[in-house]
């Protein structure tokens, strides 16, 4: 057991969604120690307390930027406000873990990560299923070539809620599938083509369906919703070999493998003869459990004291704003979008 002294200390900003559940983890964590939680509503940073009786609370996350005992921060706030409150922190001195996604913008995530760069400070953006085992073997089969050359993969993510009004589904929702294909594939799509509808507040989407297409001929298809009856964490990866879905919410096992494809013989008269479904054995491989939100923070305090840049770091940020942008362009105008 660390002492006090040895261990990393965090303040987290924002005590709303995020924030609680951050303070949770960093304080069971065995060299890392909430010592100061921030909360413009005070209130919300005092029922922390009473949880948590010896850390400090404050409204102004300002006045954490001269405290030297300080080594990093959370940043679990609404995304308009991270831009501003992320500069300051790195700006001061401080690691920092920012909820997703660090910015709208891509020029000021681009420039947050100047300035962690410049100076020698980690900046990490909280794609929590990066760190979700499921996603893990997802990762594993593909680039073990378990599932041969990827054909397309099909993703959903819905619910009846939570409604957000600073953001639209796409920044809300969708950033997390954008983070998980990049993080599985590690490719960029070459062109997205999206649709949405805002049904609850105009101009904010709470609903989107999108087309992204690379360019060795992998095609992603992705469904994001805060207006559907079923909540639906599920990715299928279809190649040449074998096919896997990934269920986030299957009780039996995050993973199935489908031995399942379709032949193409090299001889043959007619087209039934050319083409032969191949149905195999499905299997459901073992997946220790682990808390992704505890992996992530345990990673994030290991680059801290490592001085090592992070794989969710804000150059892998930026590849997903890149494409977050493209799409709301596309559902904006109706066209498909290019990415450079």
């Amino acid at each position: 057991m660390q002492d006090k002294e040895s261990k990393v200390k965090i303040a987290v900003i924002g005590c709303g969604h995020w924030g609680p559940n951050h303070i949770r983890t960093f304080n069971f964590l065995p060299d890392s120690y909430v010592s100061v939680v921030v909360d413009s509503d005070i209130e919300k940073a005092n029922s922390i307390k009473r949880l948590y009786p010896h850390v400090a609370v404050d409204s102004d996350y300002r006045n954490l930027l001269k405290d030297k005992s300080i080594d990093a921060a959370v940043v679990a706030t609404p995304t308009s406000t991270h831009y501003r409150i992320v500069r300051d922190l790195l700006e001061s001195g401080k690691h920092v873990l920012c909820e997703k996604p660090l910015c709208t913008e891509l020029a000021e995530a681009e420039e947050l990560g100047r300035i962690a760069g410049e100076k020698g400070l980690i900046l990490a953006v909280g794609y929590v299923f990066l760190f979700n085992n499921g996603i893990s073997k997802l990762k594993e089969l593909i680039e073990s070539g378990a599932l041969g050359a990827l054909h397309y993969i099909s993703i959903s993510r819905t619910n009846l809620g939570p409604i957000r009004t600073d953001v639209n589904v796409v920044y809300d929702l969708m950033t997390h599938d954008l983070s998980i294909l990049h993080h599985i594939t590690g490719k960029s799509p070459l062109r997205v083509t999206g649709v949405g509808g805002s049904y609850l507040k105009k101009g904010i989407e709470d609903v989107a369906f999108v087309t992204l297409e690379y360019g060795d001929g992998l095609i992603v298809s992705i469904r994001a919703s805060w207006l559907d009856p079923h909540k639906v964490r599920q990715i299928t990866v279809v190649g040449n070999k074998k096919m896997a879905l990934w269920d986030d919410l299957d009780q039996t096992g995050a993973i199935t493998i489908y031995d399942k494809g379709v032949m193409q013989q090299p001889s043959y008269t007619d087209f039934a003869e050319f083409i032969r479904l191949r149905d195999g054995d499905i299997t459901i491989p073992k997946i220790p459990f682990a808390e992704p939100l505890k992996n992530q923070d345990q990673y994030f305090i290991s680059m801290v004291r490592q001085k090592k840049s992070p794989v969710n770091n804000a150059a892998f940020e930026c590849n997903v704003l890149r494409v977050i942008q493209a799409v709301n362009e596309s559902i904006k105008t109706g066209r498909s979008v290019s990415i450079g």
